[in-house]
């Protein structure tokens, strides 16, 4: 991993548009601190797309989609996108009228995923001691969650142990900062930014991933940090570094929320020269 400070001007200046995790990347200690929060309204004003994807479930997405500047939030892993409509609000108007919620899996396929993933869950309970459901779980429509980091701590080998049930169940698996997510179907944090890619903006992330940065801060950003010639890890996630196969090309000096506004300031400052 580079320093942020090698990430040539020309590259950050055929940026368009930064994909973003959520926590631990632009929120610190569970909250999105001011400058995270100011960097993303910056980024927004300089005309640059700002889409946040996240294993988070969609019900716990919804007021953050409503309040931070965003184009998108793509929750649970790629399955569910949130985005307010391209009308233009007038003052006072009620935002959660102009919210829009898509999913990439018809309801038919949720419904019998979400009957089934609840026995998963229940069998991971069951078998992996000090394993409990993540408390934003109530939220989530197509996938479940572990807690690991968050209000719970599981150690490594009992992280695995439940990452094994999930796959043996047939069920995808990834490890964020805080929870073991399992989810039923093909979907993942870059299929989302792909799907999203094309249902909000009309193009095809494939053709132009060098005009794309994606900010990362876990295990479970590896798809992304492979895929994106510009990645850029928080600092944080030197923490995962042994278990990282694919790395972030550039790291930030600070961690999390101050991690994320270095890359925004990296980005307007190179649009400035």
């Amino acid at each position: 991993m580079l320093k942020l400070s090698a990430w040539p001007v020309a590259a950050r200046q055929r940026i368009s548009g930064v994909f973003t995790d959520i926590d631990d990347t632009l929120t610190t200690d569970g909250a999105i601190t001011p400058d995270a929060l100011q960097a993303l309204a910056d980024l927004r004003a300089a005309g640059l797309h700002v889409i946040a994807i996240t294993g988070r479930p969609v019900g716990w997405s919804q007021p953050f989609v409503l309040r931070w500047p965003l184009d998108a939030i793509v929750a649970e892993n790629g399955a569910v996108a949130l985005f307010l409509s391209k009308k233009c609000l007038q003052p006072n108007q009620d935002r959660r009228k102009q919210l829009s919620k898509i999913y990439q899996q018809d309801a038919a396929t949720r419904q019998a995923n979400y009957t089934r993933m609840q026995q998963i869950a229940a069998r991971v309970l069951r078998e992996v001691p000090g394993a409990v459901l993540a408390q934003d779980s109530a939220g989530r429509e197509t996938d479940i969650a572990i807690d690991h980091g968050e209000f719970a701590h599981l150690p490594a080998g009992r992280i695995a142990q439940a990452v094994q049930i999930m796959q043996s169940e047939g069920m995808n698996a990834s490890v964020s900062s805080i929870h073991i997510n399992g989810w039923l179907g093909a979907h993942n944090k870059l299929d989302g930014a792909r799907w999203i890619v094309r249902e909000l903006l009309g193009r095809e992330l494939d053709a132009e991933l060098e005009r794309w940065v994606y900010v990362g801060d876990s295990t479970n950003d590896q798809l992304m940090f492979e895929a994106f010639p510009n990645s850029v890890g928080v600092v944080n996630i030197r923490r995962f570094e042994a278990e990282l196969s694919h790395q972030p090309r550039y790291i930030t000096e600070g961690g999390r929320g101050a991690g994320f506004a270095e890359v925004a300031a990296a980005l307007l400052d190179a649009r400035a020269t």
